[in-house]
């Protein structure tokens, strides 16, 4: 009897929580620093060479940014009161905030001096960002796939013309030389590398393909002399950047709204990378663990305007090596951050970094930007372009973007405190596409808004055709015709409560052959489609099992279809162990058909319900009001 128990309570014990060996955490947290490491120097070597740093300076801003970077993602993984997450969310400087800070700090003269102004705005925005984590879920109906799509977009695109320019600069003397082939050849032969590399090659070697394609760059440049050491013998073999290096930060109002925009761009991109890794590893997120992770981005913001570096932010390519490796551990990443924190106290790795020739940075800054206005594409694939509204806040904001990018002067016939704005085309495109969909979305319109990422009001569902209604509604209730039919009568409704009562309704007052027919429309646990991936999209308990489990699912299933010929249906969401499920269906068996059919409808009434939730926004005023002051408690 006492083997079972034991292996009830290990399974007890997540995966994310596990601490692996000491040799296992070193090793795997090590593979997480290498994966990051090309992209966390990125950011300071980017904005050193724009303003025009001195190498000594560099130097110092790449052990600064690994400390601190080491930090955040201890904060992060490990978690203090509602301070970090703890998921293996390693985390590091956030690109959307490169093209914002070489402007305020152009703004300012340029040099270490304009510095300062950067450092006060990141500090500023940092606070910002910890202190309205508690109401940013409330907030995040102002940043639909329409506007995060074109904001991450737009920070792409903007960022390429600096890639470009690193990719045509003289690395002996810094300045731009797009005639001389030989730079040219540099930053292809970059690109090809990287291109060759994610080819011919899968799993970790492919998630290093920008590392490995600036190692080989920068060979080639050694071998042909256009790469020097010269620095690294003068750099110290052990120190350390102290805080506020370049003197005590300084605070223009401008520049502070700036980077605060920036801090609601990645604190839309920490919710969705949370969101991803909570899926990976298997564990709900809940709205109090998004207030936790926006915490730690504030706190670790705020340290890194200190300790001389930038805003962070989870870094995608480590959730995606998460995923790659099954290694869900989050103590791997705080040993991540403990590697991290050890290479900022090695000035000579740092100036190794520095030493990178211009064109081969270039070639792999360009790789790297326009992936990221990949993503932004992709995100901007779920948006409805036949509504022409979100048409022109996305081709208005671009249009803004890139006419600032492409001719930066344009600032200068600005007042004095705006052309900061106009500084950067980050900042404007950013700035128009949340002013446009508010104006367009969330001014001069009736009643709650629904569906369609927040563009489809309550009067909008009222006037709709039963097509549309379908379109819109049908996978409330699994697109069962009939059940749709019910709900689409009960119109007009008169607030969201109506409309949730509809389907609530319509689920349970079929006829019995139409009640069958809704159960029978499930499909069955553990059940996948040809590609590998779950038909029964709400249970998310089940959705990261391992091979054992999920045959013990698969089994289950089986035996209840034949037995009572009709799908089991479980509402998992209120089921974190997948144990608890198997518990409940094997507990089930001995029921009879009638009382079956019944508990079905009773878990098909709850699945209508959390996917009714999902689907409209403030669908329940009250209980969410009282459920996020539970959050925060718990």
């Amino acid at each position: 009897m006492s083997a079972p128990t034991t292996s009830h309570q290990h399974r007890r014990a997540h995966a994310v929580d596990e601490v692996l060996p000491l040799p296992k955490l070193v090793t795997y947290g090590f593979q997480h620093v290498v994966a990051f490491y090309a992209g966390a120097v990125l950011v300071p070597i980017i904005i050193a060479g724009a303003i025009n740093l001195p190498q000594q300076d560099l130097v110092k801003l790449i052990t600064a940014d690994l400390f601190t970077c080491g930090i955040a993602s201890i904060i992060q993984a490990v978690g203090v009161w509602k301070i970090g997450v703890r998921l293996p969310l390693l985390q590091g400087v956030t690109f959307a905030g490169v093209s914002p800070i070489i402007a305020i700090a152009l703004a300012h003269g340029g040099g270490s001096a304009s510095l300062l102004y950067v450092y006060g705005a990141v500090i500023v925005a940092g606070i910002f960002t910890f202190l309205i984590a508690p109401v940013f879920i409330k907030l995040l109906r102002f940043f639909p796939p329409v506007v995060t799509g074109t904001l991450i977009t737009i920070i792409g695109l903007c960022l390429v013309p600096v890639g470009a320019g690193d990719a045509v600069t003289n690395p002996h003397t810094g300045q731009h030389d797009p005639t001389n082939i030989r730079w040219f050849l540099y930053a292809l032969g970059t690109i090809a590398i990287i291109v060759a590399i994610q080819r011919l090659f899968r799993g970790f070697v492919a998630t290093i393909a920008v590392l490995l394609g600036l190692v080989i760059g920068c060979t080639v440049a050694y071998a042909l002399g256009d790469m020097h050491f010269d620095k690294v013998g003068q750099a110290g073999v052990v120190g350390f950047t102290q805080p506020f290096l370049f003197g005590m930060p300084k605070f223009d109002i401008v520049a502070c709204l700036t980077m605060i925009i920036v801090l609601l761009i990645t604190a839309v991109e920490s919710t969705g990378s949370t969101i991803a890794t909570g899926e990976i590893v298997g564990k709900r997120i809940k709205a109090s663990d998004i207030g936790n992770v926006l915490r730690a981005d504030g706190v670790a913001t705020v340290i890194g305007g200190i300790f001389n570096s930038f805003p962070y932010t989870a870094f995608s390519e480590n959730v995606g090596l998460v995923r790659l490796t099954g290694v869900k551990s989050r103590w791997v990443v705080a040993a991540a951050g403990v590697i991290m924190i050890i290479l900022g106290f090695l000035p000579k790795v740092a100036a190794i970094v520095s030493s990178i020739p211009n064109p081969v940075l270039g070639g792999a800054a360009l790789t790297l930007f326009a992936t990221v206005a990949v993503v932004g594409i992709q995100t901007l694939g779920k948006v409805d372009f036949t509504d022409h509204r979100n048409l022109i806040v996305v081709t208005t904001s671009l249009a803004l973007a890139l006419w600032v990018t492409a001719y930066p002067d344009v600032a200068k016939a600005m007042p004095t405190g705006i052309d900061l704005l106009f500084g950067s085309g980050i900042s404007i495109g950013g700035v128009a596409a949340i002013l446009l969909n508010i104006v367009f979305f969330h001014i001069g319109s009736r009643g709650p808004r629904v569906a369609g990422g927040g563009a489809i009001t309550l009067d909008e569902v009222n006037a709709m055709t039963r097509e549309r209604f379908t379109e819109v509604f049908g996978h409330v209730v699994q697109d069962v015709p009939w059940a749709i039919e019910r709900a689409f009568e009960q119109r007009p409704f008169a607030d969201t409560k109506a409309l949730r009562e509809a389907f609530q309704d319509a689920a349970l007052t079929g006829s019995s052959e139409q009640q069958l027919e809704l159960i029978r429309a499930f499909p069955n646990l553990g059940a996948e489609d040809a590609t590998g991936h779950a038909l029964a999209v709400d249970h998310v308990a089940l959705s990261n099992l391992d091979e054992g489990d999920h045959n013990d699912v698969v089994e289950l299933a089986t035996a209840y279809l034949e037995h009572f010929g009709f799908p089991l249906v479980i509402c998992a969401r209120e089921t974190e162990r997948f144990e608890r499920v198997l518990k409940n269906g094997w507990s089930r068996m001995d029921n009879s058909p009638g009382a079956e059919k019944a508990f079905a409808l009773i878990e098909i009434a709850k699945i209508v319900n959390y996917r009714f939730s999902d689907l409209v926004a403030d669908a329940n005023p009250v209980a969410a009001a009282r459920f996020s002051r539970f959050n925060e408690l718990t």
